[in-house]
């Protein structure tokens, strides 16, 4: 099974991750991470779960939340920009330039039917349009660099003049080219893309859809390759998008849409970092096994802000069949039980985002904006966790126990031999 999985699966899976196309998207989603997390800080403080805080706070609240319309409703905008200058990077091309061009197109792509920008497409109603919109502008330009088809000034010229007629040409063609389409077809660019990728929207928005996503990101790491990273490219613009969108909601106080939005793998499944591995350094630290024990031990602070690579690779996890297992079976028993309990309102579902080191207990409560179910919810997934690492841990704990026992023999009978030398 591991040489199938080493010939055949793994390396089709590592080149989706290395393109730099879904490296670039990563990225540049990464660049939208301070703002709504820092737009998340200020609903928290407008909506803390305390009675009588909103009444307190008066014509406060409504200031307070101002920053999140701010940083929620840009998402797109900020995300089109982080895409375009991470894609340049990769192409080595003028990333700044790239970056500029890229906003103007992907803000002519957001006017309305009257010609005037639709504020309400900046935020994650645009996201994917973003996307797109970001990589057709990159290799647009790409294509006339790389052909020589710019306007080259004499050397004298300051570089940041040269700088901007070279890009004369590929940003004009750009910028009239979804002015084209726009405008005189009236084609609704934002619509269309949000339309064709909506099979993938709505498969990552069901439990189906999330066990295979589980699925895959433990085959990889199980295989020593980061499995978050490598699919995030995909991925990440969708949560996003979800928690966008739960973030809007919890704030106009209506019903919260998406359940698997950006927080709910993170915070649920993964108690200690990714195959919920929390569970097995607990049983690790009171192990009988010196090697365990010590792992256990050097494991514990990373696994409480969700890093668990010390375990994964000193256990180790990866390639071990036994290990694979619980690795695997873990988060998606709590996939299935997480998702039941938001489907049917009994525990909050996410509507802040939060930084993806954030302990356990703690995130659930930050994530959910307060919500004490979700939080005793997080403590059952940690004792889940542990009992279901247990018996595949004593398993292995029991042949670490031979190894260490054998290895001692041999030890105290090479001590009773005479020295070699005498």
């Amino acid at each position: 099974m591991i040489t199938f999985l080493e010939n055949r699966v793994i390396p089709v899976l590592i080149r989706v991750g290395e393109n730099k196309i879904l490296v670039a998207v990563r990225n540049g989603i990464a660049l939208t991470l301070p703002f709504t997390i820092t737009g998340s800080l200020f609903l928290i403080l407008a909506n803390l779960p305390i009675p009588g805080w909103t009444d307190w706070l008066g014509p406060y609240a409504e200031k307070l939340s101002a920053p999140v319309a701010v940083t929620f409703g840009a998402i797109g905008l900020i995300s089109a920009i982080g895409i375009s200058y991470n894609l340049a990077k990769e192409y080595s091309l003028n990333a700044l330039t790239c970056a500029i061009v890229t906003m103007v197109v992907f803000l002519l792509a957001q006017l309305n039917d009257k010609y005037q920008l639709n504020v309400d497409n900046l935020g994650a109603a645009g996201l994917f349009s973003a996307i797109i919109l970001s990589i057709l502008t990159v290799q647009i330009v790409r294509f006339f660099i790389h052909h020589n088809v710019v306007i080259k000034l004499p050397d004298g010229v300051p570089p940041a003049v040269a700088q901007s007629f070279a890009s004369l040409i590929p940003a004009a063609v750009a910028i009239t080219l979804i002015w084209f389409v726009r405008v005189i077809l009236n084609f609704d660019i934002n619509n269309f893309f949000t339309l064709i990728l909506s099979p993938l929207v709505t498969g990552l928005g069901s439990l189906p859809g999330m066990l295979v996503l589980i699925f895959l990101i433990s085959l990889l790491w199980c295989c020593g390759i980061h499995g978050d990273n490598v699919l995030s490219g995909i991925t990440a613009p969708i949560f996003l998008k979800y928690i966008a969108e739960n973030t809007q909601a919890y704030l106009h106080h209506q019903p919260i849409p998406h359940i698997t939005a950006d927080g709910f793998y993170i915070v649920f499944m993964c108690l200690g970092g990714t195959g919920a591995t929390l569970g097995l350094v607990m049983a690790m630290m009171r192990s009988r096994s010196k090697l365990y024990k010590s792992v256990g031990k050097l494991s514990l602070p990373s696994a409480i802000f969700c890093i668990n690579e010390p375990v994964i690779f000193g256990c180790p996890i990866v390639f071990n069949p036994l290990l694979m297992i619980p690795f695997t079976l873990t988060p998606m028993i709590l996939c299935i039980s997480t998702y039941a309990l938001m489907y049917f309102d009994i525990i909050g579902r996410p509507v802040l985002q939060i930084p993806w080191t954030m302990p356990p207990i703690f995130a659930a409560w930050f994530v959910t904006g307060g919500n004490i179910p979700a939080v005793i919810w997080s403590v059952c997934t940690i004792a889940i966790s542990a009992l279901v690492w247990l018996p595949f841990f004593k398993l292995s704990e029991r042949k670490q126990l031979e190894t260490e026992a054998a290895e001692e023999h041999s030890r105290r009978e090479a001590e009773k031999l005479p020295d070699p030398i005498l």
